[in-house]
């Protein structure tokens, strides 16, 4: 059956795109993963993948024309298969759509006004949702199919970290419905539809493909029967209780709403989410102490995280005894004795699944090599306690070697560049990726335009995105459209060590510790102050001269830091 791919929402603002470059033309063969077209929104120029395979029939929106968001962008189907119902409308396709690599698509308007609406809800900071045509019969009047969406770019499948809303419960339009762990971030879930919660496809703890069968939201009291049949789902479904249960079982359900509510010191209630709940019995806070900033003053997750107990306010340490007492036969020590094997296995979570797959593409479909140079940094050391006494200043060495990498990447372009199987992409804007270990595992924030940003801006943004990178607070948009990155084990003393390449950039720089050390100077055996830098390249988009040479950039810029503000 043929596939229709229409205009994607690819940001929060966006009403219309721009189809910049078609990277595909009519009657190619298309493979899941192929770069399709160059999509222009308001924000950034940004690839579109395809997530189906055949031949494409017909490109509904030419090179440089613009059109609204669900436009018809193009079909995809068996070659020499009839399309001309579908580019005139008069019916209604059975697919599922191309997506691009950081959004959800959506199909033809005609489509969902033929047949029941099918969303895919939205983190609360992501992009507004998408509607995605049916592919079964036409679904009772009202329902809304929500499936897993697409929070980030590399993100082929969503965890149900928590359900904030369950079976029966009234939905209103931006309710939080779950917590979803992408291999990025855990993410608020807003809905953009209203109606009852009637089916929860993906338990908690589940994991699922993207655009699998999250819920099914709709008038109280539907039937949806055989509608779960016709999605994918993940985990053991609920769904809605019969209509007599409703009503004997209403009392019950109110009493166990995941908004939980607790009794204030001054008899009033507390509204909390259960993960709310979970995380301050776990650092021992009261939720007395701590505002909402959820619908109806609603204590989230972040409000814990992000509270801060004051002198007046100390955070509660003490456990009652019976709880010390509940955590100990919940969670006991494990001894092992001595001379006996112990193993113990722990869940992969989304973050290390993604990092395991793309870091092993990476590492056997691009061709590595690695280049090492050393780096003289008493200079370098001598300008920094200059610039940190400027007020309000604070730069580190790795936002110098970022900086001078943004600088050298502008005179060395190739390293700053992307493999495709018909052409090289050479990158003139310069987004460099900054490697930033979590709990977890480890995320790549972006710094956009960096040759445009002076040191104090690096600095201050490295910070930021660092700090929001390990509290989980980094949008998906934050860490998308590197060109170039740089990780830093120089912290943690590790002298020299070799990267596997961030993909899609073709380099990656590895920054190790500065060692005191005796060194030749003018003839002389002097102590100096040294660093060691290692590039891992791509041999498919940069040779070996050509590494080099932005090593010897890169070199001198470090060494010589005046020579950035030139």
């Amino acid at each position: 059956m043929a596939t229709i791919i229409t205009m994607p929402r690819l940001s929060d603002t966006m009403t219309e795109g721009t189809v910049a470059t078609w990277l595909k033309k009519v009657g190619d063969k298309i493979s899941e993963g192929d770069i399709l077209a160059e999509i222009e929104t308001d924000k950034a120029t940004m690839e579109f993948e395809s997530f189906n395979e055949g031949t494409l029939l017909y490109i509904g929106i030419p090179e440089g024309e613009t059109a609204p968001v669900d436009s018809l962008l193009a079909i995809i189907g068996n070659e020499g298969e009839d399309i001309s119902a579908l580019i005139t409308g008069k019916t209604a396709p059975v697919t599922e759509e191309a997506k691009p690599a950081s959004a959800d698509t959506a199909t033809e308007p005609k489509a969902e006004a033929e047949k029941a609406e099918t969303t895919t809800a939205t983190p609360a900071t992501a992009a507004a949702p998408t509607v995605v045509a049916p592919t079964s019969a036409s679904l009772p009047k009202g329902v809304v199919v929500v499936t897993m969406p697409r929070l980030s770019d590399t993100m082929t499948e969503g965890t149900v970290a928590t359900w904030l809303k369950k079976v029966g419960d009234k939905v209103a339009e931006g309710d939080i419905l779950a917590e979803i762990e992408t291999d990025k971030a855990t993410m608020e879930f807003e809905s953009f539809n209203e109606g009852t919660l009637l089916y929860i496809g993906i338990q908690e703890g589940n994991s699922a493909p993207v655009d699998s069968l999250l819920a099914i939201i709709g008038p109280e009291g539907t039937d949806i029967s055989g509608i779960a049949s016709n999605y994918k789902t993940g985990g053991a479904p609920q769904a809605a209780p019969a209509a007599e249960e409703e009503k004997e079982t209403s009392s019950t359900e109110k009493e166990t709403e995941p908004i939980v509510q607790e009794a204030s010191t001054d008899g009033q209630r507390i509204l909390a989410s259960p993960l709310a709940k979970k995380i301050a019995s776990d650092k021992g806070i009261q939720l007395t102490q701590v505002k909402g900033s959820g619908e109806n003053g609603r204590i989230v997750k972040s409000d814990i995280e992000n509270f801060t107990p004051t002198a007046s306010q100390p955070a509660a340490t003490a456990q009652p005894k019976e709880t010390a007492k509940a955590e100990t036969a919940t969670a006991p020590k494990v001894f092992v004795p001595a001379g006996e094997v112990f193993t113990e296995e722990i869940k992969n979570s989304q973050m290390r699944k993604i990092i395991a797959k793309r870091l092993a593409e990476s590492l056997f479909t691009a061709p590595h090599y690695n280049l090492t140079i050393e780096v003289t940094m008493d200079e370098a050391m001598k300008s920094r306690v200059i610039i940190n006494s400027i007020p309000d200043t604070k730069v580190s060495f790795n936002d110098m070697v970022i900086k001078a990498c943004a600088m050298a990447l502008k005179k060395h372009p190739k390293v700053n560049s992307q493999w495709k199987e018909d052409a090289i992409t050479i990158n003139h804007h310069v987004n460099v990726g900054v490697a930033v270990a979590v709990e977890d595992g480890l995320v790549v924030p972006v710094l956009k335009f960096t040759d445009a940003m002076s040191l104090s801006q690096i600095g201050g943004s490295v910070r930021d995105l660092a700090g929001r990178a390990k509290n989980k607070k980094l949008l998906p948009t934050e860490m998308e459209g590197s060109t170039f990155t740089v990780s830093n084990l120089g912290m943690f003393g590790i002298v020299e060590f070799n990267s596997i390449i961030n993909q899609p950039n073709s380099a990656i720089l590895s920054v190790g510790a500065i060692v005191e050390k005796p060194v030749v100077k003018d003839g002389q055996i002097v102590v100096g102050n040294t660093m060691m830098l290692s590039l891992a390249c791509d041999h498919r988009t940069i040779d070996g001269a050509t590494g080099a040479q932005f090593l010897q950039t890169l070199k001198q810029y470090i060494e010589n830091p005046v020579t950035m503000l030139a």
